[in-house]
């Protein structure tokens, strides 16, 4: 196809002007002859990155890419590549920054539209889409205990499965948990964070799921462990928990709620929480003061493919509607380097056992999980997304009853 060989020399020879890269690009239908052509960026004894073009419809992708189009365009099959998956991140942000001006941010006035669709049913639907891949999908490449949120490396050097437990006795240690208190995880996932709750703080706790999945296995985690009789699993939606609460912890959850629901979410927990108790709420938050999404059309790809319909705020937003919910905001932490490092050990381990994943789920799914997270932990890196944790307390108390310091996050011996 001339036309088609035209339209790449002349988007190579362009990109040949601006940048020396080490990418190959192959076109594989290839030549009347039947060998596939191939064009280098660079100068370079041998690739690191090379793109195969499948179809025409990979082609709109390469020549005028986003993270969106380019993620879309590997996911459905119409562009192959090979090489380490940095490098191949590394090539996609050269290509998507000088192409910036076609991938523009989500509007505001379509932020509020998306952010309409929010129900208890589009809610469950997108949970279980993201979750209900399969237990042993996710037991590949997380830790042990299976905790898929931003981990704690307090020193920097820890295992994945130190830091994520290390990320558990922060939390809890920070909202000062006690034995007999009762404990509501919203979002609990595979239990883990209520499993140590009761076993190492001695609290009684509720776990709640939207994930048919992450509720059978969580509640057979608890009954193995023997501790049916102080942590409940719920398959159950966070409008819907009623009584009161010693402390309630969100982790990973909030960036399902929506942008229009910030408030009431943050209402809702107010109302759970008993009058003197602590409520940690640890999230994904956007850097863009205007709550858009992540720049060049990474947003848009995880939208699609990875969290429909899941919106994040600027930790401004958060700090407002957190105010407005009737909390008091007492630390914020910004742990934005922990998840760039966390999620980068995930894609190792991902990578490590891609042979493994690729005959677990259909190759379309392989391909969302690889790019997602090698995706987002380039995202951390380099700022354009980022993780909090927000400890709060009813608003209005008074502010002798707060501590001088915040000491004990620090020197308290976990559930001492």
């Amino acid at each position: 196809m001339p036309t088609i060989d035209k339209a790449i020399d002349a988007w190579v020879q362009r990109w040949r002007q601006r940048f020396d890269l080490p990418l190959r690009v192959v076109w594989g239908t290839g030549n009347a002859d039947g060998a596939p052509r191939a064009w280098d960026l660079g100068r370079f004894d041998e690739p690191k990155v090379v793109i195969t073009v499948r179809d025409v419809a990979a082609l709109s992708a390469l020549l005028n890419p986003s993270l969106d189009s380019l993620g879309e365009a590997y996911v459905e099959g119409h562009l192959d590549v090979e090489g380490d998956i940095d490098d191949v991140l590394a090539m996609a942000h050269a290509l998507v920054r000088d192409n910036a001006a076609h991938a523009g941010s989500t509007t505001l006035l379509q932020r509020v539209v998306k952010g309409l669709k929010h129900s208890r049913k589009l809610d469950r639907e997108a949970i279980q889409y993201h979750y209900d891949v399969s237990n042993d999908f996710y037991a590949t490449w997380l830790d042990p205990a299976m905790v898929y949120s931003c981990a704690y490396f307090e020193h920097g050097d820890e295992d994945l499965a130190t830091a994520q437990r290390k990320k558990i006795d922060h939390i809890l240690t920070k909202i000062r948990l006690q034995p007999g208190h009762t404990l509501l995880d919203i979002g609990c996932g595979w239990g883990a964070l209520v499993l140590r709750a009761a076993q190492k703080f001695g609290a009684r706790c509720v776990g709640i799921t939207l994930s048919q999945a992450q509720y059978e296995l969580a509640r057979q985690r608890v009954a193995d462990a023997g501790l049916a009789d102080r942590i409940e699993i719920r398959l159950q939606d966070y409008r819907d928990v009623e009584g009161t609460f010693d402390r309630i912890t969100s982790v990973g959850m909030f960036e399902h709620v929506g942008l229009q629901h910030l408030s009431q979410y943050f209402r809702i927990i107010r109302d759970r929480l008993a009058p003197d108790g602590w409520a940690m709420n640890h999230g994904i938050t956007t850097t863009d003061p205007a709550d858009g999404e992540t720049p060049y059309g990474g947003g848009r790809f995880i939208d699609k493919y990875v969290f429909p319909h899941g919106e994040l705020p600027h930790i401004a937003t958060v700090l407002r509607t957190m105010q407005e919910g009737g909390l008091e905001a007492f630390d914020v932490e910004n742990l934005r380097r922990h998840y760039a490092r966390t999620l980068t050990l995930w894609s190792r381990n991902f990578e490590g056992q891609s042979q493994r994943l690729r005959g677990m789920v259909p190759e379309r799914i392989w391909r969302i999980w690889r790019v997602y997270l090698a995706g987002c932990a380039w995202a951390f890196e380099h700022d354009q997304i980022a993780v909090y944790q927000v400890l709060c307390r009813p608003a209005g108390r008074s502010a002798q009853e707060l501590p001088w310091s915040r000491r004990w996050i620090y020197d308290a011996q976990p559930g001492a």
